[in-house]
């Protein structure tokens, strides 16, 4: 697989991950650590522990990661989360919690097979 191709299989934006990294080598190079990245499961822990200040922080590093790596897909669930976390609204936040997850668990799974 391709760097452009996973980029389109994770619902990605590769142009704008190569316009930021300038070639498929550093992509790659940055792409492959966002798996070792635990901002994902620190937000779940913190939702089912009902902190909303830590959820917050960690979705909001996980938009962060997602939107640099030009992850557009996740970075649009995870930036309407971190929204609601910001307001402390968790219970809205719970109920947007599995659109997140499915888009977290294509990008690692797509990364997976690169």
């Amino acid at each position: 697989m391709t760097i452009e191709e996973c980029y389109n299989t994770l619902g990605g934006n590769y142009k704008n991950a190569l316009s930021r990294l300038m070639n498929d080598n550093l992509i790659k190079r940055f792409i492959l650590k966002f798996p070792a990245d635990k901002s994902y499961e620190n937000m779940v822990a913190a939702m089912e522990a009902h902190d909303a200040d830590v959820a917050f922080r960690e979705a909001h590093t996980l938009k962060g990661v997602s939107r640099n790596l030009a992850f557009d897909q996740l970075d649009s669930s995870v930036s309407e989360i971190t929204e609601l976390l910001r307001a402390g609204d968790l219970e809205s936040a719970a109920k947007l919690l599995p659109r997140v997850t499915a888009d977290y668990e294509l990008v690692i799974g797509t990364l997976a097979k690169l």
